[in-house]
């Protein structure tokens, strides 16, 4: 294991440096180096034969990373242990030491040893039979599933679903993550409890918001006359034991590893309900596109491996430039959802406050990550992006083919819009009027995809967790652990057994809220 204090002493420097060198802007950058271009932005293609084939642009020219600064990375990475860290994930090391265990979500789709690859097929080839014996009407005429699960159980899905199955759905699928009944209430109304399976999602099977609404969707079905409710579940878990408890036939529970974590679980069973509303073919297609990455990401250095050199741009500005959050706007309606899925896999993995050996870090670890849907999001949020008194850098991803058959003017005006923005953020526009003086100077990364298809949103979902791993390696901490969301469960379950003392504030709210007397 790296030393913190050398990571700490490396970071000393690298800063140090950067704050020694001149501050370009990003037009003064682009007037000092005519390759910028080219040197900055980088295309990552891969044929995938029969599962179709990747390519997507990614370009960082819009940032204020340079050749120093680059320099100044890589041997930071050399410092931090980036290899050996890099070796041991896809190696099977010990890459979550907090839990002793190895993150083995990139065997799922063929990355790894070779022990955990085999597991993962012979687990992929499980779901995928139970997936066709249910296209195949094994278990009647099955039109809706309702999908239950919270965090990486049901963000992964719901962002692969909604951008997968605009054209076709097998099986219509609704995700359910939420305790407040009112979302279930929603998925009940939108299904034929005849002809509706309910997938129940949960590492541990003991997931206190899951399993009560797994219990309701159990009721639901029982109260409109289904003769075996229990026969309409199938079980995601690790903990297969406890699926039989709950009354899940082996036939129907579908294990993954414990050694996969939530947020990064779509690969495992946790891809059911993709499966299941795609189909097998587009789901192999989504890990090969993922496979694909994991192979640039293992065997490219330096600044040439696109993750890595993300993880450069995270940190600049979050640690050099102290910018507190990072935006992400998808100008496609298929990739509405990725800012939520890359909240938590951002937040939840590198939001920690210690390094690996239990240490205090002093610099920021992981910004804020929010954003939205462009151009919606044009009209309600950039004003604080054009004009406001934050930095914040920003990710653009566009595609080049439209995901709709209307007038081309549609599309046409959306990639507009988003090239536009990237511009305007970093030109700005000088005026006399205060009011209408845009700064410029402002960051941004695009990501401009051929096409939105499962080989292709299968890579970028890859991209996005190799660039937060690397972020974590840099910073010397452990992305696979959280328990940071442990301390609120357990507080939660202390006011409703009654006991535990709490603050003034808390105490007159429980009473307010009817939970106490």
């Amino acid at each position: 294991m790296t030393d913190q204090s050398n990571i700490a002493n490396a970071w000393s420097t690298l800063i140090g440096l950067l704050e020694k060198s001149p501050q370009l802007t990003l037009s003064e950058l682009f007037a000092a180096d005519s390759d910028r271009v080219a040197k900055m932005s980088q295309r990552i293609e891969a044929d995938l034969g029969q599962l179709g084939q990747i390519g997507m642009l990614l370009d960082w020219s819009k940032t204020h990373l340079d050749d120093a600064a680059l320099g100044a990375f890589e041997d930071l990475a050399d410092v931090a242990g980036f290899d050996a860290a890099r070796s041991a994930l896809f190696d099977g090391g010990i890459v979550n030491p907090t839990e002793g265990r190895p993150a083995t979500h990139g065997a799922m789709r063929g990355s790894g040893t070779e022990a955990h690859v085999e597991e993962a097929e012979a687990l992929l080839a499980r779901m995928g039979m139970l997936v066709e014996a249910i296209h195949e009407g094994a278990l009647g005429p099955i039109k809706h599933l309702i999908h239950i699960g919270i965090g990486g159980s049901a963000l992964g899905p719901a962002l692969a679903i909604d951008a997968l199955t605009r054209d076709l759905k097998l099986v219509d699928v609704h995700v359910v993550s939420n305790i407040d009944g009112l979302a279930l209430e929603q998925a009940f109304a939108a299904c034929d409890p005849e002809t509706t399976l309910i997938a129940v999602a949960s590492k541990t099977f003991t997931t206190t918001e899951t399993m009560t609404n797994a219990a309701s969707a159990l009721k639901w079905l029982a109260d409109n006359d289904v003769a075996d409710p229990s026969g309409r579940v199938v079980a995601l878990t690790a903990n297969p034991e406890g699926a039989v408890e709950f009354g899940v036939d082996e036939t129907r529970i579908l294990p993954f590893p414990e050694s996969v974590g939530g947020r990064y679980s779509l690969w495992s069973s946790i891809g059911f309900p993709v499966a299941l509303a795609v189909g097998m073919d587009d789901f192999q297609a989504m890990l090969a596109g993922a496979q694909a990455i994991d192979t640039h990401f293992r065997e490219t250095q330096g600044r040439a491996n696109a993750p890595l050199l993300a993880a450069f741009g995270d940190l600049y500005y979050s640690r050099i430039r102290n910018c507190q959050t990072r935006a992400v706007f998808a100008y496609d309606e298929r990739m509405a959802l990725l800012p939520d899925y890359l909240q938590q896999l951002e937040m939840e993995s590198n939001g920690k406050r210690v390094s690996v050996s239990g240490e205090p870090i002093d610099l920021p670890t992981a910004p804020v990550t929010w954003g939205g849907v462009g151009t919606d999001a044009q009209h309600a949020v950039f004003q604080l992006l054009h004009q406001g008194t934050h930095l914040i850098p920003v990710d653009f991803i566009a595609t080049v083919a439209p995901g709709d058959e209307l007038d081309p003017a549609h599309h046409r005006n959306l990639l507009l819009n988003c090239l536009a923005q990237g511009a305007a953020l970093m030109a700005g526009k000088q005026s006399d009027d205060p009011a209408r003086n845009y700064p410029g100077d402002r960051p941004s990364a695009m990501f401009l995809l051929d096409d939105i298809d499962a080989a292709t949103f299968g890579a970028m979902i890859a991209f996005h967790e190799h660039r937060t791993f690397a972020a974590a390696v840099l910073m010397g901490i452990n992305p696979f652990d959280q328990f940071g969301v442990e301390l609120g469960k357990a507080m939660a379950k202390s006011i409703d057994s009654g006991e535990g003392e709490f603050d003034a504030s808390t105490a007159a709210l429980m009473t307010a809220a009817g939970l106490r007397t």
